[in-house]
């Protein structure tokens, strides 16, 4: 079992001072059986006037902070410590008669997990149909598990990993067209190559830790991070990270899940002032943890500035 520390500062900057609207910030994680919260810090400069919390319809945790007067710099500083332990890959309980593919919900599932199921993107030509199913067994019923397996380890060995400025997410189409794309994109197209198969996805935002030893494996620690979940009975919503080719929370952060990635953004708010005041967004992001409350600290992903996350 690690403890797990995320320190997370978001900048945003401006010629001179403008006013602020309203601010949702999603960045306290997720309370569960192997991610116990132990301290979550909220700092924001100038000071809100007001700062309330609730839980939207996923069951995440939202900040919604309002401000008074303006200001050059809007700074938001969380800080999180918590408990991670880890599952291995593939070492989940599934139903009988979900181990092997096709299998069907049951109808006690169903009506909840439907709208998981249905395909966000249009795919006119059916090419996110045709390489999902490329993992399928042409000798009979594909094991439910190695299905998955595959698909992420191939988004990991056969696609490029790219860092992108830009907002929001790159259709699955042209993901597999041009063979690159960040994590949200990654996690985007084995959704819905997922959902092509009739099964139930939703996707991840989190955070990345990356040991020493493995610095040269991960990708996309020192911001923040993305994958997906997919729905199996007995088993229940399980964690596939594409990006790095994991099964499992290992090294996963998890702070919010939503069937559409639009509704997982960690900081979403709005200024008021002429469009060229805008001088930019930086996003610092460092992970550490320790075997246990009294071990030297172990560092992870360093800090690092950017404008947009992976």
């Amino acid at each position: 079992m690690l403890v797990i520390t995320v320190r997370h500062v978001t900048t945003y900057r401006y010629k001179q001072p403008v006013a602020f609207g309203e601010h949702r910030m999603m960045l306290r994680p997720r309370d569960s059986y192997n991610q116990k919260l132990l301290d979550a810090k909220l700092a924001i400069t100038p000071e809100p006037a007001d700062v309330r919390w609730v839980h939207d319809v996923f069951g995440n945790c939202v900040a919604i902070a309002r401000f008074a007067g303006r200001a050059e710099e809007l700074a938001i500083e969380s800080v999180i410590r918590l408990d991670h332990s880890p599952t291995n890959a593939l070492d989940f309980q599934i139903e009988e008669y979900a181990k092997r593919y096709p299998f069907t919900y049951g109808a006690d599932e169903m009506p909840d997990l439907l709208r998981s199921i249905e395909r966000q993107y249009l795919d006119s030509e059916r090419e996110v149909d045709r390489w999902a199913r490329q993992f399928l067994r042409q000798d009979g019923r594909t094991d439910t598990s190695e299905l998955l397996a595959a698909m992420t380890y191939a988004i990991r060995q056969d696609l490029t990993y790219v860092a992108r400025e830009e907002s929001g997410v790159q259709d699955p189409v042209k993901t597999l067209r041009l063979k690159s794309g960040s994590c949200r994109d990654f996690a985007v197209l084995m959704m819905e190559a997922v959902r092509s198969l009739g099964l139930a996805a939703r996707f991840v935002t989190g955070y990345l830790y990356v040991p020493e030893d493995r610095r040269s494996e991960r990708i996309g620690g020192g911001a923040t991070h993305a994958w997906l979940e997919v729905y199996l009975p007995a088993a229940g919503w399980i964690e596939f990270d594409p990006t790095n080719g994991i099964v499992g929370n290992h090294d996963l952060i998890r702070v919010a899940v939503a069937r559409d990635p639009r509704q997982a953004v960690p900081i979403s708010g709005t200024w008021t002032g002429f469009p060229s005041d805008n001088l930019g967004m930086t996003v610092e992001v460092e992970v550490t943890a320790v075997a246990d409350e009294n071990a030297a600290p172990k560092t992870g992903a360093k800090a690092r500035k950017s404008r947009a996350t992976g």
